[in-house]
């Protein structure tokens, strides 16, 4: 896998001249020419990068998907995700890319709130889409940012995390809209998830039934894993692993209430390798022991 490791190797593969800053660049993608290069066939970058695009065509990839690069206006990546890029049908169009390494955050609360972020794991396909004058507000922050790369003192790093800040709050307001006013798509996409979850446990009778995770129904979904626990904890108020703890306690609480089978059985027909892992659960959410709540239900 090809690494690109810096700002100014970044730059030079996209025929551009040397960053003013080492840690941190606005690019302007009208002015970019990628380079026919190898890199681009599975690469990670060891940067941030936010990207506002206008008018851009592609194809990129994550994992094994393939995605339609002009989905979406605004869109994020986090250090050392694989990505690929199809030279061959690509067109930069125009629009801006933010890249900051991380060490630029170094001694600065962003350093450790930028976690918070979880669009940075988002898929391509789950991008923002702004409205003409949310775009002009983030390209005004990009221009200040790009403005400050010119004076590299001791007030540099914080007026510019300072801006990032800014723009990364403005994006979770406009996500957080995103995803009420996309209500119809939305609603679809809730009763998916009920629909597998249901699924999932009833038909879970291999002869190894595996424990329901969250990034396996988002897989099923074709869903990032934060951006579906973002999206239910916006529409139910509860996150993805709550939502399958839920489904789990529901179909406990019906075979012990409904068969003979023994709370090991039980534990092993829903995915646990153990049955003190289940008994745990079972309690935690329910203040029972499998087998109290099974006898006061009797």
């Amino acid at each position: 896998m090809n690494v690109i490791g810096s700002i100014s190797e970044f730059h030079r593969l996209l025929s551009l001249p040397e960053p003013r800053h080492p840690l941190v660049s606005v690019i302007n993608l009208a002015e970019s020419i990628f380079l026919e290069d190898d890199v681009w066939k599975g690469f990670v970058n060891k940067f941030y990068c936010v990207a506002l695009k206008r008018e851009a065509r592609g194809k990129i990839r994550y994992g094994q998907q393939h995605y339609d690069y002009d989905k979406g206006v605004l869109s994020f990546t986090a250090p050392n995700q694989v990505q690929y890029l199809d030279l061959n049908n690509m067109e930069c169009g125009s629009g801006y890319l933010l890249i900051f390494h991380p060490d630029f955050l170094l001694a600065h609360p962003l350093a450790s709130t930028i976690n918070d972020y979880n669009f940075f794991s988002y898929a391509v396909n789950e991008a923002l889409h702004l409205s003409a004058e949310e775009e002009d507000d983030l390209i005004a922050i990009l221009n200040k940012i790009d403005k400050e790369c010119l004076h590299i003192d001791k007030y540099t790093q914080e007026i510019i995390l300072s801006q990032i800040e800014l723009l990364l709050k403005y994006s979770n307001r406009f996500y957080e809209r995103q995803f009420i006013t996309r209500k119809n798509h939305n609603n679809q996409l809730l009763a998916k998830f009920e629909r597998l979850l249901d699924e999932y446990f009833d038909n879970n009778t291999a002869t190894q039934p595996e424990l329901l995770t969250v990034q396996r129904i988002a897989e099923l979904m074709n869903l990032s894993p934060n951006y579906l626990s973002d999206l239910l904890r916006m529409h139910t108020g509860q996150n993805t692993q709550q939502h399958i703890h839920e489904k789990l306690i529901e179909k406990a609480k019906e075979k012990l209430s409904t068969t003979n089978l023994s709370v090991s059985e039980i534990a092993y027909a829903l995915g646990f390798e153990h049955a003190q892992s289940f008994s745990t659960l079972f309690k935690k959410k329910t203040s029972l022991s499998p087998l109290q709540f099974r006898q006061a239900f009797n």
